[in-house]
């Protein structure tokens, strides 16, 4: 989606709507968004205690396969399945490296790393875990730590583990259609062209919806009140309003151009601009500070990443990791099948360690250079009384805290417009792709080379704006954290599918790779 060029090059064909998945689809988002809209309070009630069961009940399932998942690719990465090629033994990469290194963190991450990165610490600083004292030192350290952490390896792993088995199935198996229920082969068998892979295609569009709609609910308030800071418009709910239906318009003429003249111009754009900024803040911004914490940060955190891997806390029952680490993995597991889409089909020449490297180092790394230039920035404000940033996201909520310390930069005024901007664009690129996506699985036997009705990729861009407004109203960012968990719950088993499915492949294709070997070594010895 960047490095100024496009993943894919496609027409857009008469393709027929799979009707089931399409129904079924709108039919679970509606059960979840239907009765919040008419009743707020009783809809944030009932999705509170579906959230209550499923952490209080389950919040371990959601460690346990994240750390799985990633134990898997790291042991993959080193295997003597980590040299297999997806394609043929002469393909060559599509892309150079960097490129494609860069297309891919650019579909894994949307405005999400642009928020959190400026204030998530704050959290942690005010409210931190391990039974560390508020505002101290240890929280300070917990506060920049944790950021890396849930945007780390682990987090890149359940990004990884869809990628790979559908670039396997797409380029080894040479899979005509690419669709989630494509990975569940390996399990399912023919049962994928039926009910239950319908059913698979279902929940990964529901997830999506789930994970893109918080993505948007949450960066909406911090457009608007940006825009009020510089026009002096009032804001409320006609701004949010308009901004959303602007931003709509934006990826939905995205969606409706197609991959080769929307996503790759919001693309070019965005990396410009991100890289811009972040050299304009790391010059401008306490330099020394912001190189020292990060250094410091990522030593704590590799000093401590199995606790905090496990850590569930049942004798304080803080609720910090229900509140934290179970919903940025529900989070990550809701968007993967997405990316794992995407990815599979630029990928292409590459090998299975080559996957694991640039997702896993690559996409972490990107993230921790964007929590290392916001976030410090934000807790060196913090620290040296120069903006009490924690209090400000305390009492006054996330957009105030983002827009402090943004502001507060040399040429504030200025940071804060790029960022506003950089923010739009970022979500934008994701959310276009998301809904390009879910119209792709939605589409009966789309073939490689054909893209789905262009009313159909606007219908989804129109749902996820509707599913982000009715949430973001309802209950604000505890319910659009609650919708991400929920909706990831049932993915963690399609995702299990996918880990078998894949092994299966894996060990079958080697077993018979080394039998038809076996033949040619004995007559040429």
């Amino acid at each position: 989606m960047c490095g100024g060029v496009s993943p894919i090059t496609a027409k857009t064909a008469k393709v027929r709507l799979d009707k089931r998945v399409f129904g079924l689809s709108l039919l679970l988002v509606a059960i979840i968004v239907v009765p919040v809209a008419i009743d707020p309070d009783r809809g944030k009630q009932a999705l509170d205690a579906v959230l209550g069961f499923l952490t209080g009940k389950f919040g371990w399932l959601y460690l346990w396969f994240a750390v799985a998942v990633a134990g898997l690719l790291i042991w993959l990465a080193f295997s003597k399945y980590g040299k297999i090629k997806f394609g043929g033994a002469k393909d060559k990469p599509e892309f150079s490296t960097l490129s494609w290194i860069s297309m891919i963190f650019t579909a894994g991450i949307g405005g999400g790393l642009m928020y959190w990165g400026v204030i998530e610490w704050a959290y942690y600083y005010d409210d931190p875990p391990m039974g560390a004292e508020s505002r101290s030192v240890a929280a300070a350290d917990w506060a920049t730590a944790y950021p890396l952490f849930h945007w780390g390896i682990t987090a890149w792993a359940l990004f990884c583990l869809p990628a790979l088995a559908l670039s396997y199935v797409y380029h080894v198996r040479k899979q005509q259609t690419l669709r989630l229920s494509d990975a569940c082969r390996g399990v399912i068998g023919d049962r994928a062209d039926g009910w239950l892979g319908r059913l698979i295609d279902v929940l990964f569009i529901f997830g999506l919806i789930g994970a893109a709609g918080t993505s948007l609910g949450l960066e909406v308030p911090v457009v608007s009140a940006s825009i009020s800071s510089v026009t002096g418009v009032e804001r409320g709910v006609a701004l949010d309003i308009a901004v959303i239906v602007a931003w709509t318009a934006l990826f939905g003429a995205s969606v409706f151009l197609g991959l080769q003249k929307g996503l790759k111009r919001l693309a070019n754009l965005n990396v410009w601009l991100a890289g811009a900024l972040g050299v304009f803040i790391l010059i401008a911004g306490p330099t020394v500070f912001i190189i020292d914490t990060f250094t410091n940060s990522v030593g704590f955190m590799l000093q401590n990443i199995v606790h905090m891997s496990f850590y569930t806390d049942p004798v304080a029952a803080s609720g910090f990791e229900e509140d934290w680490t179970i919903f940025y993995w529900g989070w990550w597991i809701a968007y993967a099948p997405f990316v794992g889409l995407f990815v599979a089909k630029i990928s292409k020449g590459r090998t299975i360690r080559g996957m694991i490297g640039a997702m896993c180092i690559g996409g972490s790394l990107g993230c921790w250079v964007a929590f290392a230039l916001l976030g410090n920035t934000g807790l060196f404000y913090e620290i040296k009384n120069m903006v009490s940033v924690a209090d400000l996201v305390t009492q006054e909520g996330d957009t105030a805290g983002i827009m402090a310390v943004m502001s507060n930069l040399p040429l504030g005024g200025v940071a804060l417009l790029a960022f506003v901007v950089l923010l739009v664009i970022f979500l934008a690129t994701t959310l276009d792709t998301a809904a390009y996506t879910m119209a792709s699985a939605a589409s009966k036997e789309l073939p490689r080379d054909a893209d789905p009705a262009r009313w159909h990729r606007v219908f989804w861009a129109v749902v996820l704006a509707s599913v982000s407004v009715v949430l973001m109203y309802a209950g604000g960012l505890d319910t659009l954290q609650t919708l991400s968990i929920v909706t990831a719950f049932p993915l963690i088993f399609v995702l299990t599918l996918v880990l078998i499915s894949f092994r299966r492949w894996l060990v079958a294709d080697a077993k018979k790779t080394s039998e038809q070997e076996e033949p040619e070594r004995v007559t040429t010895e």
